[in-house]
This record gives C-alpha cells, structure tokens and sequence, in this order.
C-alpha cells in the first residue's frame, strides 16, 4: 500500500520512529538498528515500508534501506517467524549479516537473536536460502587460469547452498591435489570434501 514515506523525523525509539508528513504523524515500527544509526530528530528522513494488516492490528514497519524491507517481507512470510521476529533478526544481524547467515546455515548466529531458538533457525536457513540466492543472483567470481573448469565447480556449489567464499577456498585448495583437469563431477565431489 505504502511504498514509502519521505517527511521530517519527529522521534524515535529501538521500536519505532515518528515521521510528520505535512502535518500527519505516522508511526513506524523500525528495526533496532535504525535506532542505533543515530539518527537526528527534526531531520529530513525516508522510510521504506511494508503495511502489515491483521485481524487484531494495523502496523506500518520502515526501512532505511529497500534491501532491508524486502528482505523482511521474505522473513514474515516464512512459518513461526512474523512481523516481529523479522524485525529483531533484521535490527541485530543487519541485512548482509543476516543473509550471510542464511546462506551459510550459521544456526549460532542466527540463534543469538532474542527470540529464535535452533529450530527457528534451521526453518530460516531451510526456506530462505533459495528466495535469497534468486533475489541476489549467485556471484561466481572469475578465477584466471582454469577458468571454465573453477568457475563452474564454484557456480555448482553455490548453488547447492555454499557460500562464494567457502565455495572458492575449496575449490582452490582441490585443484592442487590433481595433476591434469579432473572431470567436473571429480572435482566438486572433492572439494564437497574440503568443505
């Protein structure tokens, strides 16, 4: 409904912030982070927002960033989580931290976020990763050298859910144990080992 809501910021606290729009108050309840920004009173702002109705209440939720609130739409639609859980992971983790995260199955950082448990954190992990590998693309770098052969290795096992980072040092470090090019499948099952 809201794309978003650009007027002079008139307060704020960790939950939430009031924007005046040409004399209309709104209140948005924005993540933690928002909050620690520091961001000044009275000064001009731009949230972007996601208008979240319930049987019960009526809630408008602002982001600094358009990354951020997409990324919070994906988190309240993703079973046991909701508006409020999305909120808390966003404000703690950060956006990149948080789908870093994701994609790495890292339940540790996920689970020291105030109210996600282990489960929670597996579910996160299990159904967000393919919504943030199509959102983001996976990123191959390119490696001189073998290119076709290190890159496709790489490209396979993002897509299998590593991260571009684990994905690469693996790799790498294979592609010393072979004297000639191995077979594909040759080289990603060893570097699945070196993970």
């Amino acid at each position: 409904m809201f794309e978003y809501i650009s007027g002079v910021l008139k307060g704020i606290t960790p939950e939430k912030a009031i924007v005046d729009v040409n004399g209309i108050g709104y209140q948005i309840h924005t993540p933690l982070s928002c909050y620690a920004d520091g961001q000044k009173i009275e000064s001009p702002i731009t949230f972007y927002t996601c208008f979240i109705v319930r049987e019960d209440s009526q809630r408008l939720f602002g982001f600094i960033k358009r990354e951020e609130r997409n990324l919070f739409i994906q988190l309240s639609d993703v079973s046991g989580v909701g508006p409020k859980t999305a909120l808390a992971l966003i404000g703690h983790l950060g956006s990149h931290n948080l789908e870093q995260a994701i994609l790495t199955a890292n339940m540790a950082t996920l689970s020291k976020v105030p109210g996600i448990g282990r489960k929670t954190a597996e579910r996160l992990a299990l159904e967000m990763r393919d919504k943030i590998h199509k959102s983001k693309g996976p990123k191959v770098p390119y490696i001189p050298g073998k290119p076709c052969l290190k890159t496709d290795a790489i490209s396979a096992l993002i897509n299998l859910g590593y991260s571009t980072s684990q994905a690469t040092k693996a790799t790498e470090k294979v592609m010393k144990n072979f004297e000639n090019d191995p077979p594909l499948t040759k080289l990603i099952a060893a570097a699945l080992r070196a993970i």
